[in-house]
């Protein structure tokens, strides 16, 4: 007599007894009798399932997707499952059904936040472009989907880019066509150190213009031109000592006017 997938309870995880179910199930053979048994197995733990599905909300999923999702794991489970293994099939169960839904975020998520709206675009031109594909035989130009889709033109444009941004790419990945393991972050700029010495230039220049001429002169020619502080002072007729006292004592005193100007 065929045992009811529904019919005990453990008493310690409240899950279903269904081991002698399933040892039946592996004994019927392809037909009515057998799916129905299945089903039974199937309904008997959905509620596993639907538990599973509800770690996973909250994360830009629908409830009833996440629910559909985890359903189709439990039936592949319950299909794989080889009672004479000797494992319980919730131990078997569970990591299908997570990995299942893990499958899911992966494969239909998006990586990045994307505006629902951006979401709805792409959807819709995908589904337009597929179809005038399909009668056409060729790509559909931007205004061929515009029409099929009731959507702009610029809305087309922004459903494509979508098309193109639903996963990210990583920085260490190798370029297309690349043989010498060139990847995207070679590609990628970095700060420019001499951004900071503009700035420092600009804060300086009006204080720099009040010095007396020949301090002023001092500092073009040692950090403009890139002079040695001996051949200034051989130009100007004075020691380097006292170069390099001039040079001091009027880069700590633009240094002043400059950190008061920024109080």
């Amino acid at each position: 007599m065929r045992t009811r997938a529904s019919a005990k309870h453990h008493p310690h995880d409240d899950a279903p007894d269904t081991a002698g179910s399933f040892r039946e199930l592996a004994a019927l053979p392809e037909g009515r009798q057998r799916d129905a048994l299945r089903a039974e197995i199937v309904e008997a733990w959905l509620p596993m399932a639907e538990r599973l599905a509800g770690r996973f909300r909250n994360r830009g999923e629908s409830s009833e997707d996440l629910r559909q999702v985890a359903a189709l794991g439990l039936v592949k489970a319950v299909d794989r499952y080889d009672p004479e293994l000797g494992n319980a099939f919730e131990s078997y169960a569970v990591p299908t059904i997570t990995g299942e839904i893990k499958r899911h975020f992966r494969d239909h998520m998006w990586t990045l936040h994307v505006p629902r709206r951006v979401q709805d675009l792409r959807n819709r031109v995908r589904f337009a472009s597929q179809d005038l594909s399909t009668v056409t035989g060729r790509r559909p130009t931007v205004a061929e989907i515009a029409e099929r889709a009731q959507l702009s033109e610029e809305d087309v444009r922004a459903g494509l880019e979508a098309l193109e941004s639903f996963t990210a790419l990583s920085l260490d990945a190798e370029l297309p066509g690349s043989e010498d393991g060139y990847s995207l972050s070679d590609a990628l700029g970095s700060a420019d150190p001499a951004l900071d010495t503009v700035i420092d230039r600009e804060a300086v220049k009006l204080r720099l213009r009040a010095l007396p001429e020949r301090e002023r002169a001092i500092l073009y020619m040692r950090f403009f031109d890139d002079r040695t502080q001996s051949s200034i002072a051989e130009e100007l007729g004075i020691s380097q000592m006292h170069v390099s006292r001039l040079i001091s004592r009027c880069c700590e005193r633009l240094r002043d006017q400059v950190m008061r100007d920024a109080v």
